[in-house]
């Protein structure tokens, strides 16, 4: 299969102009945000920006965007006045996602905030239950770092919300968040370890999407904060594995790296597609 590889980039001035920006940094998928990730806010986007859109994305790419939804949405939630402002966010993502011919939508479990565990993925799922989800537009789940009452950090938790719903959803798995949360990458072994946890766990069948991010930080630290491609923690051998585990080939990678050092999210891509054998 061919390398889906992309960035988070930037829709300032029009969504349309994602599809350029993607161009712009080597990327043939990639991600974007709606509107600010940090207020609960409406996307606004116009019938000639989405034609725009889906038209430049056809021309220009190859692989599938996502949406990734605003940080204010917490589906574990069990305050009643967030988890409305939560479904009325995760609606309103879906049917832009629907728009802009974008197959799917991501999302973070949140906080159970003292519900606990189980009651936290009771309360996501009924959430999740209550988006009316348009057809071609999937919901992913994104595994987390970890810390405090989050969701996310365990398989376990994945493979909860999973079996919770009547809605058909899958899993997006961030590299960064996982080793974060104790699942180590660093080497090719340990690539190979928790490949095979997840999909004897969550099921490699749900793996629809992967954040490809390196972390400053050590594995199991529950602390997120993402590093240059083979630069961090994780570390070259351990991306290269990954890169190249023949049960990953396919799925795309969308980069949240950061930009320092003079390193920006073209040189990620290009390192990706160093360390990808073709």
């Amino acid at each position: 299969m061919s390398l889906k590889v992309g960035a988070h980039v930037s829709i300032a001035g029009g969504v349309d102009n994602a599809v350029g920006n993607q161009v712009e940094v080597g990327g043939n998928c990639g991600q974007i945000f709606t509107h600010s990730p940090q207020v609960w806010q409406d996307p606004n986007i116009g019938d000639e920006e989405a034609e725009r859109f889906r038209e430049g994305t056809e021309r220009d790419l190859e692989g599938p965007w996502v949406i990734h939804t605003s940080y204010l949405v917490n589906l574990c939630t069990p305050k009643d006045g967030l988890r409305e402002k939560s479904l009325d966010s995760m609606q309103k993502e879906v049917d832009a996602a629907d728009t802009l011919g974008i197959p799917y939508v991501n999302v973070h479990l949140g906080a159970h905030t003292g519900a606990g565990v189980e009651g936290g993925l009771d309360n996501a799922a009924s959430v999740i239950d209550d988006i009316d989800v348009p057809d071609g537009v999937t919901i992913l789940i994104e595994s987390d770092a970890g810390a405090g009452t989050k969701l996310g950090g365990e398989f376990e938790h994945l493979a909860g919300i999973i079996d919770r719903t009547e809605t058909d959803i899958d899993v997006c798995v961030d590299t960064a968040h996982a080793f974060a949360a104790g699942y180590d990458l660093s080497t090719p072994e340990a690539v190979d370890q928790t490949v095979a946890e997840f999909d004897d766990v969550v099921g490699l069948e749900h793996l629809k999407y992967v954040h490809l991010n390196d972390s400053k930080h050590a594995c199991g630290t529950n602390k997120d904060e993402h590093a240059h491609i083979g630069e961090g923690l994780i570390g070259e051998a351990g991306m290269e594995r990954f890169l190249n585990h023949p049960d990953l080939a396919d799925v795309p990678l969308a980069l949240e790296t950061p930009t320092e050092d003079g390193k920006s999210f073209a040189w990620n891509i290009d390192r990706v597609r160093e360390l990808r054998a073709e």
